[in-house]
């Protein structure tokens, strides 16, 4: 006996309850995975697909061939899409990246075994007792003032992680400013502030003083490929100003310029910053990165080696990718960045760095400070590979 149009209805809709509850919990996990982009509407159309299809079973408006080939081709193209999408993907992962997020910075934790921060050849001239200067600040200077630690300090253990417990942290240069400022630290090591983090520490009533400890090089990297050898100072800010788009404006091969800029406040924006003057920057390139509870923020993309890719950073923190072959420092008004040119101050955009205080009374900093300046300390910083002030 042929059932109803309504009876075929009641089955229809109770058939697609189990249906229709696997595609929400789909939704769910892929939501949750942060593959919002793409799997989370690849699963709602594959639902709505199989939801056709048993509609189709009960009401047979289509048969046949046609049904087949719908069928087919529905499949067809899932697969097709989710074969380009990760194609895609992969071709971009397939890139090397230059993050800093991603340096095990643990491997330069003071007092561990074989600890990567660097070790004096004689006994320190200074050790230091309580009260001890609370530190914090850049990652890329982490390996510096983490042997000035393990030099000066008593030997115990110093997570860097640990903003409760540990006298020496490193939240980057954003956060060691804010710390800094709101008197959670007492010296921070990093490149010079922002004019936003000046202005928030004139609006806290603090004033932030600067001493320089070392010279680093602000450099701009390409692929090792990539045939341009060096830029101009003018070059570099009207690429950055968007006004250069292409690699053949500047010596280079007929192909887009991918510009890659670092996070607001960061050191290595701070000097670009810097660099452009009053020359607005443009936008930068963003990614969708996973954030809490599976939600989807938009960040500023990290440099990826891409072969039409330009990016900077400072020198130290650059080295192992040249090193490898991947990257290759670019000349800067034909001079490139060496420590010789770096410390003759040859190389245009060489500039100190600094450990900063905002009037703590911390009775240790000032021979802390003293002792950074002195040749033992000086010889720290060359022997990690930055370079002294003399």
């Amino acid at each position: 006996m042929e059932r109803g149009f309504f009876a075929n209805l009641l089955l229809f809709l109770l058939a697609s309850l189990p249906i229709i509850f696997i595609g929400f919990i789909g939704v769910v996990f892929t939501g949750l995975m942060g593959l919002v982009k793409f799997y989370t509407p690849l699963v709602i159309v594959i639902t709505a697909g199989i939801l056709f299809i048993l509609c189709n079973g009960f009401f047979k408006f289509l048969k046949g061939r046609p049904l087949k080939l719908a069928v087919i081709s529905f499949l067809s193209l899932c697969l097709a899409a989710i074969v380009i999408y990760e194609g895609i993907n992969a071709y971009h992962n397939s890139f090397e990246t230059l993050d800093d997020s991603e340096v095990d910075l643990y491997q330069y934790q003071p007092f561990t075994e074989n600890s990567k921060a660097v070790s004096l050849d004689e006994k320190s001239t200074l050790k230091l007792d309580e009260p001890l200067p609370q530190l914090d600040g850049a990652t890329a200077l982490y390996p510096v003032y983490s042997a000035f630690v393990q030099a000066t300090y008593p030997e115990k253990e110093y997570d860097l992680y640990d903003q409760s417990e540990s006298d020496v942290l490193v939240t980057k240069t954003p956060n060691a400013y804010q710390n800094l400022i709101n008197g959670k630290v007492d010296i921070i090591f990093a490149a010079g502030p922002s004019e936003r983090q000046l202005a928030h520490a004139e609006q806290k009533g603090v004033e932030l003083e600067l001493t320089p400890i070392g010279r680093e090089a602000f450099v701009f990297f390409v692929n090792a490929e990539n045939p341009v050898e060096g830029l101009t100072i003018e070059e570099i800010q009207n690429i950055y100003a968007g006004n250069t788009t292409n690699w053949s404006e500047v010596g280079g091969e007929d192909d887009e310029i991918r510009a890659f800029q670092r996070p607001d406040d960061s050191g290595s924006q701070t000097a670009l910053e810097n660099v452009m003057g009053d020359i607005p920057l443009m936008e930068p390139p963003k990614e969708d990165v996973v954030a809490g509870m599976g939600g989807i923020i938009e960040q500023t993309s990290n440099y990826r080696n891409y072969p039409n890719a330009i990016g900077y950073s400072f020198r130290y923190f650059s080295m192992d990718m040249v090193q490898n072959d991947a990257i290759k420092h670019l000349k800067i008004n034909g001079v490139a960045p060496t420590k010789e040119t770096i410390r003759n101050g040859d190389y245009p955009m060489s500039s100190e760095f600094y450990a900063i205080t905002a009037g703590s009374g911390n009775q240790n900093i000032e021979p802390f400070i003293e002792w950074i300046l002195s040749e033992q300390g000086q010889k720290i910083i060359e022997k990690t590979g930055y370079v002294s002030l003399k």
